[in-house]
Order: structure tokens, then C-alpha cells, then sequence
């Protein structure tokens, strides 16, 4: 089978742009083909185990798996993710998020910053602000036991440090909030950043979606009540208020259609700073705001 045979087969799911790139995506990191080789159809000279192999991916592509699933990583930041269907799959907009964390760190890139990612899923998040600072100390939640998996392999495999700990965003229970000598888990306000990309896409906007992510990609780290947009958020603001530092920070990736909502969420309940960010389509896809210090005094 040629390339372009390839890319026609999987317009039926994608159109015809997304499916050369898929396909390409395949080719290279699957088979080690080169952009040289495939455009000379190297494709072609496939042995008969990796047409198989092939024909394998190709089914699975065409039901509506999302390639990155089915090749089982994901690139986020430069660096290589396992991604499984347990997890969400890394996005360019979480991308956007952790570089200006780290580009408004920059000045303290030297501190030894405590910083708690809330809702980690992959770990792309604090994998990537562990590794972008050496210095600081990266912890990191999630309700689901199997993305933790996922995420630890994550940070083994990039080499850096992280601390993963099963906490419910919505719940935190008691040794959250005061955790035991053996934990590495920040002690209440502590913490100097909290970053969150928690869930915040609304049951009624599935109809916009495409069906690879709300088929394949779990739903528990994607969707909110249509009446309680904002329940992930007032719960980590809320958590953000007890362990923070005076001035620490709080960063979250949001939903454009709520973002007026949150900002005036989080300055009723005392946060200072507040700024918005647009993501590379122009949309609001990013806020952060800082604890008061005037209002909470020292930390």
C-alpha cells in the first residue's frame, strides 16, 4: 500500500490535511521512515511483519483511536509522554500553560520553589516543570491510580523527581493538608505555585467535540455538569487559599466560554493579579492569579 492509498483510507475519519499527518507520524516513529522516504514511497518496501503491523495501526486509526493511543506516547514540551486511554492526551495549550510558568518564574529559577500540579494525569505538566526546574521541589495529584502509574513512569523515564500522591482535587482529605513525616508532600502554605488543567468541558459541548476524544479519552478528567462549570476550580481556589505561600501563585488552564467567571471567582475569594492568556487560536485559555498578601499576611 502506497502513502497516498494510506492517506485516502483514513480521510473517511480525518480530513485529508490531519491524515497525512498522521500518517506521516506513523511512518516515522513506528517504521523510521523519513520524509524523503515516504514522498519515494519507501512505504512500499515494507517487509511483510511491518505491513502488518501496519494494517494493524490502520484499523485502529480508522475506528477512531486517537493515534497517539495506539502509537502509545505523546510529544508535549520536546520530550516523550506514554500515553494510555487511562490518561488525557497532552495538549498544545498545556503546553502554552507550563512556558509562561516558567517564563514568569524565570528570575527565581534558582529558588527552591515548592509547586503542586492538581489533576496530572499523564505528568506531562509536572514532569516538564521538574525538569525545566531543577531547583524546585514538584509534587503532583490525581484521583485515578492508573494515570499515577502512567505519570511515574512518565518522570522516570524524562529523569526527573516528582512526587505523586492520589488525592481527590474535589475532596482533599486530611494528610493532604498536613501530610505524615514521610510524605515529601508540601506542609500547608507552603506552596510558592499551584498549576491546574483540571476538568472544565461542559456535557453539553460533547456535540462540538470530535468523537476521537470524548470515545476514547476519559471522561472523568474532561467533563463538568452543565449547571456547575466552575466545580473543579472553586474547589483547587479554595485549596490554593489554605497552602499557598503570601504571593504564591496560582495558574490554570480554563474554558474560554467561563473564563469571565472564574477571574471574578477567584478575585471574591481573595485573589490578587488575576491576568488572562490566549492561546496560539486566540481563545482565553489560560489565567493566574496571586495570593494576597496585604489581605492574608505572611505565609
Amino acid at each position: 500500500m502506497t502513502y497516498r492509498e494510506l492517506c485516502n483510507r483514513l480521510h473517511a475519519v480525518y480530513d485529508l490535511g490531519e491524515a497525512r499527518a498522521i500518517v506521516r507520524l506513523v511512518l516515522g516513529e513506528r517504521f523510521g521512515l523519513s520524509m524523503a522516504d515516504i514522498l519515494c514511497d519507501k512505504v512500499t518496501e515494507l517487509s511483510s511483519d511491518d505491513r502488518t503491523e501496519l494494517e494493524k495501526i490502520m484499523r485502529r486509526l480508522l475506528d477512531g483511536e486517537p493515534v497517539q493511543y495506539v502509537l502509545g506516547e505523546a510529544e508535549f514540551c520536546g520530550r516523550k509522554f506514554r500515553v494510555a486511554p487511562g490518561v488525557l492526551i497532552p495538549r498544545p495549550e498545556t503546553e502554552e500553560l507550563c512556558r509562561w510558568m516558567i517564563e514568569e518564574r524565570g528570575a527565581r529559577s534558582e529558588e527552591r520553589d515548592a509547586i503542586l500540579d492538581i489533576g496530572t494525569g499523564s505528568g506531562c505538566i509536572a514532569v516538564t516543570l521538574a525538569a525545566e526546574m531543577p531547583r524546585a521541589q514538584v509534587s503532583a495529584w490525581d484521583i485515578s491510580a492508573e494515570a499515577l502509574k502512567i505519570a511515574r513512569e512518565n518522570a522516570e523515564r524524562n529523569g526527573v523527581e516528582v512526587t505523586f500522591e492520589q488525592v481527590d482535587a474535589l475532596h482533599p482529605h486530611p494528610s493532604s493538608l498536613i501530610p505524615p513525616p514521610s510524605s515529601r508532600l508540601p506542609h500547608p502554605s507552603s506552596l510558592n505555585y499551584l498549576v491546574s488543567n483540571p476538568p472544565y468541558v461542559c456535557e453539553s459541548e460533547k456535540t462540538a467535540m470530535k468523537p476521537q476524544v470524548f470515545e476514547h479519552e476519559p471522561s472523568l478528567a474532561l467533563f463538568v455538569p452543565d449547571d456547575d462549570p466552575l466545580r473543579f476550580y472553586r474547589a483547587i481556589a479554595d485549596f490554593a487559599m489554605q497552602s499557598l505561600k503570601s504571593d504564591g501563585w496560582l495558574y490554570f488552564e480554563a474554558n474560554p466560554l467561563y473564563i469571565n467567571e472564574l477571574r471574578a471567582m477567584l478575585s471574591e475569594k481573595g485573589f490578587d493579579n488575576i491576568e488572562e492568556k490566549c492561546d496560539q487560536f486566540g481563545k482565553k485559555r489560560m489565567i493566574r492569579a496571586k495570593k494576597s498578601k496585604k489581605k492574608y499576611g505572611k505565609g
